[in-house]
């Protein structure tokens, strides 16, 4: 078995760095926010066994890979752009995108867009959703004492500031609170959310639990590995993720009607913090109407927002049929 190899490579403008592991048809996975490459761990490792090459990317603003200065850089299109030109950079004509969390958000987008170049479609936590009614700035709640999450990473340096004073610790807070270990989700029923409202006065992460001990899926080790790659980038790459929230709403204007024909599979954790946002479970139950080639809809017990690392087996055991069936129709 080939173990994990490292490297950069020039893609759509910028440098990327490049986890890979296995040979065979190319799956590209695509890690949330705040992650990098290494939330795919698991998965690496199994794919590469059952045949297939792991390409496992940061993402532009993140990790070992380049962070452009200008929040304008961080559309969905430009991320789209980036999936395929790294296909182009190693050369591959095709391939299965896997994501998580905004990681799903571009698998659903690029899909969509570049079905010539991305033949199936994996995606969790995060559904395929219409265009909402209104810009996302102007749709997501705010009161005089707290407001969206996704509005407060709107003012540049303030979410950074709050996160970057303690790398290890918000990193911390963060995962906790968004996985299943903290406990059973139910919509307005106050537990700590990291995705969900934030104080103006306490900010996001006074009201988030410190855990003493870490939950299984998440070692001190693991940890470390994460702590590192945000100190040395930084919070602000993946939180123009967010800053360009709007400029999508308008580019997706264009592409009123267009649907993700490609092959699809769909997961979520039965804990994910998204299922307590209003509406959400419409938006899934609405999925056929945007994807006609979804092949299941998948939830995993007791799981949480960081599906594939919290439960791997699961997670692995769910994908890996998809894909080889993907596999044994191209081929036949």
């Amino acid at each position: 078995m080939h173990d994990v190899k490292h490297r950069t490579v020039e893609a759509n403008g910028i440098r990327m760095h490049v986890a890979e592991q296995g040979e065979g048809p190319a799956v590209l996975l695509c890690h949330g926010f705040p992650e990098t490459w290494y939330a795919w761990r698991h998965q690496l490792p199994a794919l590469a066994q059952a045949g297939f090459r792991a390409i496992a990317p940061d993402l532009r603003g993140f990790g070992g890979s380049d962070r452009p200065a200008d929040a304008g850089r961080y559309s969905l299109l430009h991320l789209v752009g980036d999936a395929v030109g790294l296909l182009d950079a190693l050369q591959i004509p095709s391939a299965i995108i896997i994501g998580n969390d905004w990681g799903a958000t571009l698998a659903w987008q690029a899909a969509r867009l570049r079905p010539d170049r991305f033949r199936g479609v994996v995606a969790s936590s995060v559904p395929m959703m219409g265009r909402a009614p209104l810009p996302p700035g102007k749709l997501f709640p705010a009161t005089d004492e707290a407001l969206f999450y996704t509005l407060y990473f709107q003012e540049p340096g303030v979410a950074e500031a709050e996160l970057e004073a303690d790398v290890r610790l918000a990193l911390r807070k963060i995962l906790f609170a968004a996985s299943g270990d903290a406990g059973p989700r139910v919509e307005g029923d106050g537990t700590p959310n990291p995705f969900g409202m934030v104080s103006r006065r306490d900010g996001l992460l006074a009201p988030l639990p410190a855990p003493a001990t870490l939950p299984p899926w998440l070692s001190e080790a693991d940890l470390d590995v994460y702590a590192a790659a945000f100190t040395e980038s930084g919070f602000r790459g993946g939180l123009n993720l967010y800053r360009s929230l709007d400029r999508n709403w308008e580019v997706d204007a264009a592409l009123q009607g267009m649907k993700v024909t490609v092959p699809a599979l769909y997961l979520v954790g039965e804990r994910d913090v998204g299922l307590t946002i209003p509406g959400m479970r419409q938006i899934m139950d609405g999925m056929p109407a945007l994807v006609p080639d979804l092949r299941g809809t998948i939830t995993l017990p007791e799981c949480g927002h960081w599906i594939q690392q919290e439960q791997p087996a699961a997670y692995n055991a769910a994908v890996l049929p998809f894909l080889q069936r993907l596999r044994a129709e191209a081929a036949s």
